[in-house]
């Protein structure tokens, strides 16, 4: 007797998170958006969550002075805005997009109550929050205690998203020196004085797009970037 493969359709208690986060439907909607545009403004009123389906969103902070840092670069898979999730009020940054995108829009009533009706929901964006969390400790970390060499060498390994085959990786978006600088808490010309000792130590190379070397995730990992940068 030949066995047919059975398609299991969805009970009622079935949730499915990441269709949920990409598709239409009561408090939500998907939205296009160009390279360049401005998702949403500092002091904006907060009332919907994001969620990245396709690009890449920066975010920025102005201080009183008049001064802009880069808080955070974004990809699809990952949430933006639910700090408004937490009572706030207002937008403590921009959100502005990268390259063009699609995002998923969810009203802040209607992600409160997934949250609380849907265990497998939640335990999606308990997830999300844990590994963002994860990753702003090591952050933290890197800007107390390394050197602005290293904070460059690691903030190039994570945007060319360098894996355990050490492959030499493009990085596949526009960025400029200027927005490498604010990441890092550095000037840029700081930035463009040690993006040259990379290249000519060979651990990055420019054609099209910054292409990272295996040798930088090497020296990073040997901790010995500092010296070699020096030399």
């Amino acid at each position: 007797m030949t066995r047919h493969a059975v398609l299991r359709m969805p009970t009622v208690t079935d949730f499915d998170a990441p269709y949920f986060l990409s598709t239409p439907g009561s408090g939500k909607s998907i939205t296009d958006h160009r390279k360049n545009q401005i998702v949403f403004g500092q002091g904006d009123s907060a009332d919907a969550v994001f969620f990245i389906l396709q690009g890449r969103i920066k975010l920025t902070v102005l201080s009183e002075q008049g001064k802009e840092a880069v808080v955070g670069l974004l990809e699809p898979g990952q949430f933006f805005g639910e700090c408004c999730l937490n009572g706030v009020p207002v937008r403590t940054s921009t959100a502005t997009t990268m390259e063009d995108c699609t995002i998923t829009v969810i009203s802040k009533q209607t992600m409160l109550a997934t949250l609380r009706d849907e265990p497998t929901m939640a335990e999606f964006f308990m997830a999300y929050l844990l590994a963002r969390n994860t990753r702003i400790e090591e952050d933290l970390v890197d800007q107390l205690f390394n050197s602005s060499e290293k904070r460059l060498a690691r903030l190039l390994l994570i945007l060319a998203r360098f894996g355990e085959d050490g492959s030499s990786r493009p990085i596949d978006i526009d960025i400029s020196q200027e927005t490498l600088a604010e990441m890092i808490g550095t000037t840029r010309s700081r930035v463009s004085y040690f993006m040259n000792k990379f290249r000519r130590l060979g651990f990055i190379s420019y054609d099209a797009k910054i292409q990272v070397h295996e040798s930088l995730l090497n020296a990073m990992s040997s901790d010995s970037i500092d010296a070699q940068a020096a030399s």
